[in-house]
């Protein structure tokens, strides 16, 4: 053993790395531990601006249980650690499936390798078809169970009989939306079954059919018209359900170890796997959270590939994530679809949050595979089968299909989606205080300044600092009065610190997780010792939710909203950087059952608590690190602890685009990297691309140079406003998207194939989106880059917001790439609203009026929507809003009401005075027009040439109509003549 590995030898056990690689051991507060003075912290290379007094609470921590002596030995070792720790990922942290054994033992299996299982006693009961699933190797049969719902879905339920004395599988609660078996279920009447043949089926709507093949077992759901199938369940005989036990004899130990950890598993194994088939698909998607620069799921295992690791879905704190992995990260949402050459997709999601592992498997892995079928290996450690087959047709149908299950995504304030400044850490009054002026003397719009761990009172929760943040009300006030807003953390890890009103209450009333051994479960995070409350208890959730109210969250005001963040969740001396599988939570249930579902909760109680702080008439705003499925309901996710480096821009919109896919629309990468000092190409590069992202916000590592967007040259300070001014001027389109993503669940930022499906060209195309139906971004992914290729789908043309320049769809185009902006694209037949009055935040441009831009299809025609609310409370949903319809025809624009704003009696719920300034036309054949006439006023107006943005330098190249003055309220027709 090497000197280096007997000290890291040493220090395991004692602390560990977390993500962000902050440990200062031995150097600790002289108030907490008599050892040393606090060390002097840097200036962050923030011009003109004096150190701080250093925080009372250090932000480090170190354990109790070193001495003095060993004191400078491992703050010698920390020195020595740090530059490996920062430069890569600690990939032996993390478990590979061979050193899982639940995935290891599944995927030893071959297909139909296993012992065939049987129905049995088919019969319906409360609408649904029952079963019994036999095996011959089994101890016990299975009870089965599928049902159908509206719209699309087939259910099936697979567990254990109930036992007296015996645990019963874990059923995840509260995900799917409260009335789906009520409201959205359809009653079976009956079934046919074939004696001969083994098979029973019964129809599921819009035209399929789900078919039950009794022995061997197997599911397939098919098109009624020509019998295709759609999704198979167990086509290859890899279905296998280990039964857990409560009795063991004295000699049979079912633990588990990886590195110094042991995993006593009580109740031996009891995992669950099976392959499922989709037909008639070119490409899979979903199942995030990874990192790839690739938007399909490329095969994990078979022929041509690799042997490689399957897809994990295992809620951790990875640090420094590799960019193209099929790693787990901060998320699971175990949800998949399928889509070809047809234009058709499918769909299926698997409602269990243990730990899972999904293969996709290779053409020719098995005899029997077609050449249209992908086929993929599901397994989890734990848990039930309770898993949903979507049928579609269309991907929009199958994610419509997911959310009317799972929820659809919350409407966000209009705050929120603007841009937020964040770094770790804003250090004072002051230095807020220096930011926002910053933005406001160099010209640039933000809506969210946010504080990071270092604003606590000793890393206590609900606290702040009172040295460096005395005042905390009234500097939420100062942002107010600009119409900004500030966002402050609150991750799970409560101090174990017994003057800590809130630990002290929840160890009194043992709201927190237990070990194995039935203590109150500790932990090491931020604060150091640390113990987590059981989210998954409704009660505690309850109480949790009452923390954030103004009474109990001192300082806090209606302008201050939250951050969840270290919610996996991340104990820095547990196994893998986690919480140990064989901690208890709420009715017994160990915590490897409930693991990627942890974040979930505690995101759900959270945004609960700003909806009863505000007394249910303010929308919540929570940011989360961990999600799952039903995470979109309680507010926005980022994609973690990325890294300056041009890959990592890269990777991001595949990222972003997988969590719109799977439900999260509400999402984004941090501009300019978490890590790391990104050179200013690379960081102006990522502005321009994150001004497309739903979720908009910069932010940047403690260790990292100060990047707030003035301090890196007049000309880059230059581009990052103009891609950030971008952002606000398109603001009531994106408000529009989230809208109806509310409803439809249909993502804000999608892939090229979601709009247009029967072009094989955009299946896996990772480096273009769409930004609703009208809008296509092509990112710059390399330093110096001077041209891209850009393949612009569909038959009509695409008229570009650089120059209005016409473009022909269905093919690939060299373009120019120009240092002001990324290649950005209007479809032909849209039409876009805009706002192109920059003000200091977007509450400050609610009165604005808007600029409608026109593009203009074959035919002469395009149509678009825009929707307006008050953009912060819950009224819309009484039909307080203005829903506009745009339709451009035979040379006049009409303005119509999409849907009402209006009571029965017809007074107005919501009314704007905002009126149109500008009415954009590319591609109008004729640009002879010099006059347009606002026809119920007999009014004419003025036709010109104008920009078609407000950037310096822009060229008249579009014909605008001028001051048309029209309320957006209103009905009109404008007619140019």
């Amino acid at each position: 053993m090497t000197l280096f590995s007997s000290l890291l030898s040493t220090f395991d056990g004692h602390v560990k790395f977390g993500r962000r690689v902050f440990l200062d051991l031995g150097v600790c507060s002289r108030k907490q531990n008599g050892l040393l003075d606090k060390p002097k912290k840097t200036q962050d290379n923030f011009p003109n601006k004096p150190s701080p007094k250093f925080p009372e609470s250090s932000p480090v921590f170190y354990s109790p249980t070193l001495l003095p002596s060993s004191t400078m030995l491992l703050r010698l070792l920390f020195l020595l650690l740090v530059p490996r720790l920062a430069s890569a990922w600690k990939k032996d942290e993390f478990r590979t499936c061979d050193q899982t054994p639940f995935c290891a033992r599944a995927r030893s299996h071959s297909p139909h390798s296993l012992p065939p299982l049987s129905l049995s006693s088919l019969s319906l009961s409360d609408g649904s078809l029952s079963a019994r699933l036999k095996s011959a190797s089994a101890p016990r049969d299975l009870a089965l169970r599928l049902s159908a719902y509206s719209p699309g879905a087939l259910r099936l339920e697979i567990d254990e009989e109930e036992e007296p004395g015996r645990p019963r599988r874990f059923r995840v609660p509260d995900v799917l939306i409260p009335g789906v078996e009520d409201g959205m279920k359809l009653y079976l009447s009956g079934f046919e079954s074939d004696a001969k043949s083994g098979v029973s089926e019964f129809y599921l709507p819009d035209g399929f059919v789900a078919v039950v093949h009794h022995d061997p077992f197997q599911i397939q759901v098919i098109r009624a018209s020509n019998r295709e199938p759609v999704l198979s369940f167990n086509s290859h005989g890899l279905f296998d359900f280990e039964q857990p036990t409560s009795n063991k004899s004295d000699d049979t130990s079912f633990e588990e170890r990886f590195r110094s950890h042991t995993d006593t598993r009580p109740r031996g194994p009891q995992s669950i796997s099976f392959d499922l088939s989709f037909h008639n698909a070119d490409f899979v998607y979903g199942i995030p959270e990874h990192a790839s620069t690739s938007l399909s799921l490329r095969p994990t295992r078979g022929p041509g590939t690799d042997h490689s690791e399957p897809y994990r879905l295992f809620n951790l704190d990875v640090f420094e994530f590799l960019h193209d992995s099929p790693f787990g990260l901060y998320g699971s949402i175990p949800f998949m679809l399928s889509h070809g050459a047809t234009g058709s997709s499918s769909g299926f999601f698997w409602l269990n949050s243990a730990e899972m592992q999904i293969d996709v498997l290779a053409p020719g892995w098995s005899e029997s595979q077609n050449s249209k079928t992908i086929n993929t290996h599901w397994m989890a450690e734990a848990g039930m089968v309770d898993a949903f087959f979507f049928v579609g047709p269309g991907t929009k149908d199958v994610i419509s299909q997911y959310v009317s299950l799972t929820g659809t995504p919350a409407m966000p304030q209009q705050f929120s989606i603007g841009y937020h400044q964040c770094r770790w850490n804003y250090r004072d009054e002051e230095d807020v205080d220096q930011v926002d002026s910053g933005f406001d003397s160099h010209d640039i719009p933000y809506d969210v300044l946010w504080l990071d761990i270092e604003h606590t009172d000793g890393k206590r929760y609900f606290t702040w600092d009172k040295t460096l943040f005395p005042n905390p009300e009234e500097m939420q006030r100062k942002l107010g009065d600009k119409g900004r807003k500030m966002v402050t953390i609150v991750d799970p890890h409560v101090k174990r610190d017994d003057g800590f009103d809130l630990h002290k209450e929840a160890t009194e009333k043992g709201y927190y997780v237990k070990d194995s051994s039935g203590k109150d479960f500790d932990g090491w995070c931020w604060p150091g010792s640390s113990s987590y409350p059981d989210m998954l208890n409704p009660e505690i959730r309850d109480w949790w939710s009452d923390k954030f109210s103004y009474e109990n969250y001192k300082g806090s005001t209606p302008n201050l909203y939250i951050w969840n963040d270290m919610n996996e969740p991340s104990v820095f001396n547990g196994p893998e950087l986690t919480m140990p599988r064989d901690a208890i939570h709420y009715q017994d249930i160990e915590h490897r059952e409930v693991h990627n579902a942890y974040g979930y909760y505690f995101h759900m109680a959270t945004s609960d608590g700003l909806l009863k702080r505000g007394n249910g008439k303010d929308r919540p705003f929570v940011l989360s690190r961990a999600f799952f499925a039903g995470s979109q309901r309680y507010g926005a996710v980022w994609t973690g602890d990325n890294t300056a480096e041009w890959d990592h821009l890269r990777a991001s919109v595949p990222m972003v685009l997988t969590l719109g896919l799977t439900g999260m629309t509400f999402s984004g990468a941090d501009v300019g990297g978490f890590f790391g000092n990104p050179e200013p190409e690379l960081l102006v590069r990522w502005y321009q691309l994150g001004a497309f992202y739903p979720f908009f916000r910069g932010h940047a590592h403690l260790d990292t140079k100060r990047r707030e967007p003035w301090l890196f040259g007049e000309k880059n300070t230059a581009l990052i406003r103009e891609a950030i001014h971008v952002r606000y001027s398109l603001l009531p389109y994106f408000y529009t998207l989230f809208k109806e993503a509310s409803t439809s669940g249909v993502p804000v930022m999608r892939p090229l194939w979601l709009e247009f499906p029967e072009d094989e060209e955009t299946f896996n195309n990772g480096e273009a989106f769409m930004v609703g139906p009208g809008l296509y971004v092509q990112g710059v992914y390399q330093a110096g880059e001077k041209s891209t290729s850009a393949y612009l789908p569909g038959k009509q043309s695409w008229y570009s917001w650089r120059n209005g320049a016409a473009y022909a769809g269905g093919k690939a185009h060299k373009l120019e790439v120009y240092e002001d902006s990324v290649p950005t694209f209007q479809k032909a037949g849209t039409i876009i609203p805009r706002k192109d009055r920059f003000r200091r935040s977007s509450a400050q441009m609610v009165n604005d009026p808007y600029t409608l831009v026109i593009a203009l299809d074959s035919s002469n025609s395009a149509e678009g929507e825009l929707y307006i609310d008050d953009g912060k409370s819950f009224d819309y949903q009484k039909g307080a809003f203005i829903h506009r319809k745009f339709i451009f025809s035979n040379n006049k624009l009409i303005s119509t009401q999409n849907s009402g704003p209006t009571t029965s009696d017809g007074k107005d719920k919501f009314s704007s005075d905002c009126s149109v300034e500008r009415i954009i036309l590319l591609g109008l054949s004729n640009s002879s027009y010099k006059k347009a006439v606002i026809e119920s006023e007999n009014r004419e107006v003025d036709v010109e040439l104008g920009p078609i943005s407000l950037r310096a330098g822009s060229s008249n190249v579009a014909v605008t109509i001028r001051k048309p003055d029209v309320r957006i309220v209103d009905d009109w027709t404008i007619r140019l003549v």
